[in-house]
């Protein structure tokens, strides 16, 4: 039988794993009755605090948690590698973990990185985070936004501009002769779809030629869900195709160009081109290497890393968003078309 754990004394107490914490090491802030209530489900469970937890508590954690909402995909291994570099010179440990894009994943992560005590933690998040971040940094936690623009928000963020790579890869389309594209992507609660998207809709109602957008909306950014709606706008008579597809990031354009190479009756990029957004390894691989925008993966992770230990070493910092520029990376899937 596995011990129990903090989260198993706060569910049989009905309390927060943030108030059993108190308890155990501030019950001064506590109610009388919560920690009654607290110290019985303690007994009653046979919870036994952890030594090591209890010293990270004491703000000597070498820990860093990192949280990402895909670990499949390969841009955002390529962030926490970059993290993971500059936090070695720290002597720094990354915790990892993957959200999926699931909400009660997500918050999961952040319990047990809260129930640890780390130093600090990164997050690429899924959806609004503020409220359970804010929670955070009431007990003495910082976070920094990653792969996600902060604007105005109390917390410090490291991202490339979405819109930016949007606008650009959208009128690189246009300028091979594209007029009627789709954007491939989802779910729009991410917010760096949504930011591309603008971006592409900027451009195209910038163009100096009448251009078509169309959305075709994909459940997640993965290559499966590109294939999938490649199938859809293939099952299409020729007549209404698309001539160029803007896929919401790599992973999705490498699933766009399966379903096309598969289905065999049109063609990369003389039929219809395809640009994606991340430039992963992969892309340059594909069987029609794949044009993308460019983010620098591993800058973005160094970069958070150092402006989380800043903030922990002093919480008076005021909070900074970092912005990078995406650049077009033009390949074989997006040569001009034939005038």
């Amino acid at each position: 039988m596995q011990p129990a754990s903090i989260r198993d004394v706060a569910q049989h107490a009905g309390v927060s794993v943030g108030t059993v914490s108190n308890v155990l090491n501030r019950p001064d802030e506590v109610s009388a009755e919560l920690v009654v209530r607290v110290t019985r489900s303690i007994q009653a469970l046979g919870y036994v605090p952890n030594d090591a937890a209890r010293r990270l508590r004491k703000g000597v954690s070498t820990i860093v948690g990192f949280v990402v909402l895909d670990g499949q995909n390969p841009f955002f291994n390529d962030v926490v590698r970059g993290a993971e570099d500059e936090a070695s010179k720290h002597s720094i440990a990354i915790l990892y973990g993957n959200t999926d894009e699931d909400v009660d994943r997500e918050r999961l992560y952040l319990d047990l990185f809260e129930e640890q005590q780390v130093r600090g933690v990164l997050i690429a998040p899924f959806g609004d985070i503020q409220p359970r971040l804010e929670h955070l940094r009431q007990r003495g936690i910082r976070a920094v936004l990653v792969d996600r623009f902060g604007g105005s928000s109390r917390f410090s963020s490291v991202s490339v501009d979405s819109v930016a790579g949007g606008r650009m890869a959208v009128e690189h389309l246009i300028d091979t002769g594209r007029r009627r594209l789709a954007f491939v992507g989802g779910p729009f609660e991410i917010r760096q779809v949504q930011d591309r998207l603008a971006g592409a809709r900027v451009a195209a109602e910038n163009a100096t030629a009448p251009v078509e957008l169309e959305v075709v909306a994909t459940s997640a950014m993965t290559v499966e869900q590109g294939a999938a709606a490649g199938a859809r706008i293939l099952s299409r008579p020729r007549h209404e195709l698309p001539d160029a597809l803007f896929a919401a990031n790599d992973l999705i354009a490498l699933g766009l160009l399966q379903a096309i190479v598969a289905d065999g009756r049109v063609v990369v990029p003389d039929d219809i081109a395809i640009i994606g957004f991340d430039d992963i390894a992969f892309a340059g691989a594909a069987a029609v290497p794949l044009s993308s925008m460019r983010q620098p993966r591993s800058m973005i992770g160094r970069t958070a890393l150092r402006i989380l230990l800043e903030e922990t070493a002093d919480p008076e910092l005021i909070p900074r968003q970092t912005v990078f520029q995406p650049e077009l990376v033009a390949r074989r899937s997006t040569a001009p078309k034939a005038r």
